[in-house]
């Protein structure tokens, strides 16, 4: 690898997204109950304050704020993955009625795109010819 691959003497280990979140209720119906997410922990500074939380799953950990200048509504997640199809009938046995995300086929691979209430978008994706696994 190159410097500029490697960094000058540095290295990056962890990417987490914050999602922008304005209901926490509509939150954890979504994150945790929906897409099966476990709450790591929750911040306030008092119970009048706003939340900042992480959730997690199978290794992908986001922090949901609904602090205003943490993120703005409207993001796009991207996250490569191993098992799709097993993520999909995950999804599709949980009782959400505000979504039914199927697989699409794009030149990149195979995709399920769901969207949060708040419009915040999380593009699950398996390489093509990347086994299940």
């Amino acid at each position: 690898m190159t410097e500029t691959q490697t960094g000058a003497g540095f290295r990056f280990h962890q990417t987490i997204p914050i999602l922008r979140i304005f209901d926490e209720a509509k939150a954890r119906e979504f994150y945790l109950d929906f897409l099966g997410f476990t709450l790591n922990w929750e911040y306030r500074v008092t119970p009048a304050h706003p939340l900042y939380a992480e959730i997690s799953r199978a290794g992908l950990v986001l922090h949901l704020s609904e602090h205003h200048g943490d993120a703005t509504p409207g993001a796009t997640v991207f996250v490569r993955m191993e098992g799709l199809s097993a993520l999909h009938e995950d999804l599709a046995s949980r009782p959400y009625a505000c979504a039914k995300p199927g697989i699409e086929k794009q030149e990149w691979g195979r995709e399920i795109v769901v969207t949060d209430p708040f419009g915040n978008r999380i593009r699950f994706c398996q390489n093509e010819g990347q086994h299940e696994g």
